[in-house]
């Protein structure tokens, strides 16, 4: 039997204020456990929560940068249960009024694009975190992150592979750093990811029964983990048995997922209004506000790339799959405005491949964006080739000094002396008469012998654009 998966995304953005969402404690990262959880966080008797605003304007800005429908009153609940890391028995979220309604993103996979809907985004608050490994006979609990203000966002059950629902995930993290909302940090837990997966033989409208998939902190495990689901699910069925909806936890190091509980519906918690908060009310003016102060969206500079510095759609794509490498692009096109197609090849290749290779973030790289846009200006300018330039990176890489320094001490000046060149092709084409016949028999590849000779006797240093237009006019 041919099976259809289906997969719904559930993404929680730790949103980058300063303090927590009903609290003034902080919520900077790596601090002493147990050390940034105050009253309010604890849910200690009379305390009462107030609400942070800048938490709200950033969900608002979200719901923006996605088309979605921003619901102008919006409520906090009460969603009970237990759980050793929540300290006060229930979490603060939203249920039926959330502050982001329906919205979508494009994604692209292969050649094809697709929209994935957003269904909803809410506000809430983070619990802790419960530290298994810390001691033999007990489980540690951590109370820093507490009360850190989260947006849940909820995507519809679009998805139809793990490959689409990574493209999903990549395209909101990268979002959600263009606006300014959030950080991130996958390994900090600024942007933990959960996957609701079902399997439904092809053609059947009716959805199966899902897996929600825990613990997924990379792109690549989460890709892991959906199609291992999808794996499980299908020997569950084609053996004769039922799929029981659960919440599983991905372990990474045994690449297996196992149950860790039976999935709870809403009831299940108990949802009630929380009595310390008052609905959200929402003016035409802040949302006109937040609107006006949008920065420049992803798809908004893809198609500027494209429109203004004539790249091309899968290196414009590339190019703002991340905030990061956007900026750094556009920092090395100072001052090589006109070679912007040449910028773009050098950040996707050498750099991409170094970064690759040592496993660095271009933020962490040891050339700079104005450190290798000078590098490209050297090759705009004639002062090296592209192929000496590669040398001068891996020198630049190593920390050998600046593109110029490196240039000058080890004596790569490309050399443009029409005069000096002339002389070694005379001297080429007059020690290899049989090989200029066969380029004037039409052999066109044999120009490729007279380059290299050239090359050889100028140690690499001949300008190939005046080597072989000065060849092509002697040979002929």
């Amino acid at each position: 039997m041919q099976w259809e998966t289906v997969i719904g995304l559930e993404i929680h953005a730790q949103l980058s204020t300063k303090s927590k969402i009903f609290s003034s404690a902080s919520t900077q990262f790596g601090a002493k456990p147990n050390s940034q959880a105050c009253a309010v966080d604890l849910g200690l008797p009379g305390v009462l929560p107030v609400l942070n605003k800048e938490a709200v304007n950033k969900a608002i800005k979200f719901g923006l940068a996605v088309n979605a429908h921003i619901n102008q009153r919006n409520v906090f609940d009460r969603k009970n249960y237990f759980y050793p890391d929540l300290p006060k028995g229930y979490q603060i979220s939203q249920l039926d009024w959330p502050i982001v309604g329906e919205g979508e993103i494009d994604i692209v996979v292969g050649e094809n694009t697709k929209t994935i809907g957003v269904t909803r985004a809410h506000l809430e608050e983070d619990a802790g975190k419960s530290i298994h490994d810390l001691y033999d006979d007990y489980t540690a609990v951590d109370l820093n992150r507490a009360g850190t203000p989260l947006l849940e966002i909820v995507s519809e059950p679009d998805m139809r592979s793990a490959k689409e629902a990574v493209a999903y995930a990549k395209k909101i993290h990268a979002l959600v750093q263009y606006i300014g909302i959030c950080d991130g940090n996958m390994q900090e837990g600024s942007f933990r990811c959960d996957a609701n997966v079902s399997i439904r033989p092809m053609g059947q409208e009716k959805l199966g029964t899902r897996a929600e998939l825990k613990n997924i902190n990379s792109f690549k495990f989460l890709e892991k983990a959906i199609n291992l689901e999808v794996e499980r699910q299908q020997d569950i069925l084609e053996d004769g048995g039922e799929v029981v909806q659960e919440t599983r936890l991905y372990d990474a190091v045994k690449h297996e997922t196992r149950s860790m509980r039976s999935k709870e519906e809403a009831n299940d918690y108990r949802y009630f209004p929380d009595p310390d908060l008052l609905p959200v009310e929402i003016s035409n003016e802040l949302l006109a506000s937040i609107k006006a102060d949008l920065p420049e969206l992803p798809v908004e500079k893809k198609a500027r790339f494209i429109a203004e510095l004539g790249l091309n759609e899968y290196d414009a794509d590339v190019l703002t799959s991340q905030k990061s490498l956007a900026d750094y692009f556009e920092t090395m096109l100072i001052g090589n405005e006109s070679n912007a197609k040449l910028c773009a090849n050098w950040v996707m290749g050498e750099l991409s491949a170094l970064l690759n290779k040592n496993q660095i973030e271009i933020q962490d790289s040891p050339v700079s964006a104005q450190e290798l846009s000078l590098l490209i200006q050297r090759i705009g300018d004639d002062t090296i080739s592209g192929k000496i330039a590669k040398d001068v990176f891996k020198a630049m890489w190593d920390g050998e000094g600046s593109a110029d320094q490196i240039i000058d001490a080890k004596g790569l000046k490309q050399m443009t002396d029409t005069g000096a060149i002339e002389a070694i092709v005379d001297e080429i084409i007059a020690n290899n008469a049989p090989q200029v016949e066969q380029f004037k028999s039409g052999n066109e590849k044999i120009l490729g012998f007279f380059v290299g000779q050239a090359m050889k006797a100028t140690q690499g240093k001949a300008n190939p654009k005046l080597l072989n237009e000065m060849l092509r006019s002697k040979l002929t």
